[in-house]
């Protein structure tokens, strides 16, 4: 048997853990220098999961061959527990996966950030989470969500738009994109990022896969910054698994009246570490922003950001009367005693400006 048809067939095998892997190499640095045949020999007489043992000693050739069909796209590749490029985070977890299908030009096994939140994000959040990926990516961390709608997928752009990296963690095989109006998205990760998953190549998406792909990407981060979160929500799965890892959990704080903002409230009240500034993420993890850089080009310290031109006093009144909630017309009317023609024109302008968000049923989110 080759090395590639092992590895191949250790990552099919379930149940199968790194820490498995570990205990029948502590001799050998790699599987690749170990006969295949003593490897199996060594796993089959180790304590393995039933469902691994007999997977190992009847293995489905059909699907290993159908992976090492996968496995030689240029960018594809099959990466064990004990490879050198293993995410070191990850390998540290008593539940790592024995291997992960990637794919994509980027390293895994860089220093990595969480970013989650609300699929349903409002439109501040969705720019909080894309301001946050992109300082914290010209910093020289990796961006990690799980290519969710909302808050997740606005920091893989993030992470991209200010020219770093950012890692998906699938729910599926990295084959199958989900959700499917991801699929641009995925391929722009893919050709600058990566795409990671714990599950073989056509597995669909499957609700039980859903937290345990929130799990791995806990695992895998140094810590998880939460951006807009309602209570029950998804992404909290990854902050049970960070907490559990002892890593911090960073949230962004919101306003009491708002749904989105009270799973993120509750985790800053349970302990987590308010934030407002992408330089205090970076200070708590050790990291000297002043000196970091984005792959493939330098950057200079973090800045404050640059706001859009002044407004005169009638426009800076009606950001005043909307605050940072989404409003509809007719309250802002009844707040500034204006008509609602004059509120709607001045909206106009305001979005324009970048400075409101329309959403839907006819409210407005203000920006900055």
């Amino acid at each position: 048997m080759e090395p590639a048809r092992l590895r191949a067939m250790l990552a099919r095998t379930p149940g199968l853990l790194a820490a498995h892997l570990f205990a029948c190499l502590s001799d050998d640095p790699s599987p690749d220098v170990l006969v295949p045949a003593q490897l199996l020999a060594r796993l089959l007489t180790s304590h393995l999961p039933g469902r691994a043992r007999a997977w190992l000693e009847h293995p489905h050739t059909g699907l290993i061959d159908a992976d090492l069909r996968w496995s030689q796209a240029d960018d594809c590749r099959i990466l064990l527990c004990v490879d050198a490029d293993f995410p070191a985070a990850l390998a540290r977890w008593a539940a790592a996966p024995a291997a992960l299908y990637v794919c994509g030009r980027g390293s895994p096994g860089a220093a990595t950030l969480a970013i989650v939140g609300a699929r349903q994000a409002t439109a501040g959040g969705l720019d909080t989470a894309r301001v946050f990926a992109g300082e914290l990516a010209r910093a020289g961390l990796s961006i990690g969500s799980g290519l969710a709608e909302g808050i997740g997928a606005a920091a893989h752009e993030g992470a991209m738009a200010a020219g770093g990296h950012t890692i998906a963690v699938c729910a599926t095989g990295v084959d199958r994109i989900y959700p499917t109006c991801h699929a641009r998205l995925a391929a722009r990760i893919r050709a600058c990022g990566t795409l990671i998953s714990m599950f073989p190549p056509g597995t669909p998406a499957r609700r039980h896969h859903f937290p345990l792909r929130n799990r791995l990407l806990g695992a895998l981060s140094a810590g998880t910054l939460v951006v807009e979160a309602a209570p029950g929500s998804g992404a909290l799965t990854t902050v049970h698994q960070t907490r559990l890892l002892q890593k911090p959990v960073f949230a962004i704080p919101g306003s009491i009246r708002d749904p989105l903002a009270r799973g993120g409230n509750q985790l800053i009240r349970a302990g987590a570490r308010l934030v407002q500034e992408s330089c205090e993420i970076l200070q708590d993890l050790g990291i000297n922003f002043n000196n970091q850089h984005a792959t493939g080009s330098p950057a200079p310290a973090l800045q404050p950001r640059s706001g859009p031109s002044p407004l005169d006093n009638k426009y800076e009144m009606l950001l005043d009367a909307a605050g940072f909630e989404p409003v509809d017309i007719d309250v802002l009317a009844f707040r500034t005693g204006w008509s609602g023609h004059t509120v709607a024109s001045m909206l106009l302008l305001l979005e324009l400006q970048g400075r409101v968000a329309p959403q839907p049923g006819g409210w407005y989110c203000r920006l900055s």
